[in-house]
């Protein structure tokens, strides 16, 4: 609602293309309103979609909802191309000290597996990514535990 004349059009486009997809809801919601549902409700969502700048927005929020950013995978998925990736970047903070989460980069690469119609072996790196998170024996420190990233990715490993 504050960026009229680029929401605007980034709005217009929506509802034009969701015309010609008659099976798929669309409904449109002003950004702040989103995020506010978004905590309050988040399994109303199936799909969002939106501006870059309001989805690096929305994106942070919602992995605050699962954990934090190191928790948060990403994928763009374009027409002939697509790329994965921890939603956290690079965390230079964090750089060399081997304390990363490795969860979001993991996690990105079941993504990807399922992008590759690869679901079974998907579905085994979310098992053991959660087995370790259940056990909470080699935690990174920004879930509560000391393991440096080695550790927790060799606990991830070994249940696989």
């Amino acid at each position: 609602n504050i960026m009229k004349t680029v929401s605007g059009l980034f709005l217009e486009v929506a509802e034009e293309i969701a015309k010609d997809y008659p099976q798929i809801e669309f409904n449109s919601l002003i950004v702040d309103n989103t995020c506010m549902q978004l905590v309050m409700n988040p399994q109303q969502f199936d799909i969002i979609v939106t501006t870059n700048l309001f989805g690096d927005i929305i994106s942070d929020l919602c992995a605050g909802l699962v954990g934090g950013l190191g928790m948060a995978p990403g994928a763009n998925i374009g027409r002939d191309s697509a790329i994965f990736e921890a939603v956290h970047g690079s965390a230079p903070d964090i750089a060399g000290k081997k304390i990363a989460n490795p969860t979001a980069l993991v996690l990105a690469a079941a993504l990807m597996l399922e992008h590759l119609n690869m679901h079974d072996k998907a579905l085994k790196i979310r098992q053991a990514i959660r087995a370790v998170l259940n056990d909470k024996d080699r935690l990174t420190g920004d879930l509560g535990g000391s393991a440096k990233t080695v550790e927790f990715t060799d606990a991830i490993i070994e249940r696989l």
